[in-house]
């Protein structure tokens, strides 16, 4: 049940706005759905069909590839590119703040503080473990 104010006397516009929400919800849902299938469909419909031995080879710049794709690679390149999405994309968070620090005073200096002291930790631990040296 719905929580409704005592001092309110039309409680069917409550109902009313419910329902015309879900309505909205439902139509961006099906909508969604429809567009997404429909896509598909004419994917399918429309796309190109011919399969032949030459389009099953894989290639890189029209040049054969010589043995084996399955090469050994330093787990170094791995990590070094998630430590650098990782700080990246926690400094675009610093943005929105910056916009509304003087807004929140107080408490959003600390809170950012406390995030960037995090963020500082985070780095020291992976310099500390290696991950930012290039062997």
């Amino acid at each position: 049940m719905l929580f409704l104010h005592p001092l309110r006397k039309n409680y069917n516009c409550y109902n009313k706005n419910i329902f015309m929400n879900f309505t909205l919800l439902i139509t961006v849902v099906l909508t969604a759905i429809t567009l997404v299938a429909g896509a598909y469909v004419m994917a399918k419909l429309l796309g190109p069909r011919s399969y032949n031995k030459v389009k099953g080879e894989p290639f890189e710049c029209g040049i054969p590839t010589r043995g084996s794709s399955w090469i050994p690679i330093n787990v170094g390149y791995y990590l070094f590119a998630i430590l650098f999405l990782m700080f990246d994309v926690e400094t675009v968070f610093l943005y929105p703040w910056a916009v509304v620090v003087k807004e929140f005073g107080t408490m959003a200096l600390l809170s950012i503080g406390f995030f960037l002291l995090v963020l500082v930790f985070g780095l020291a631990y992976a310099w500390r473990k290696g991950a930012l040296e290039w062997k």
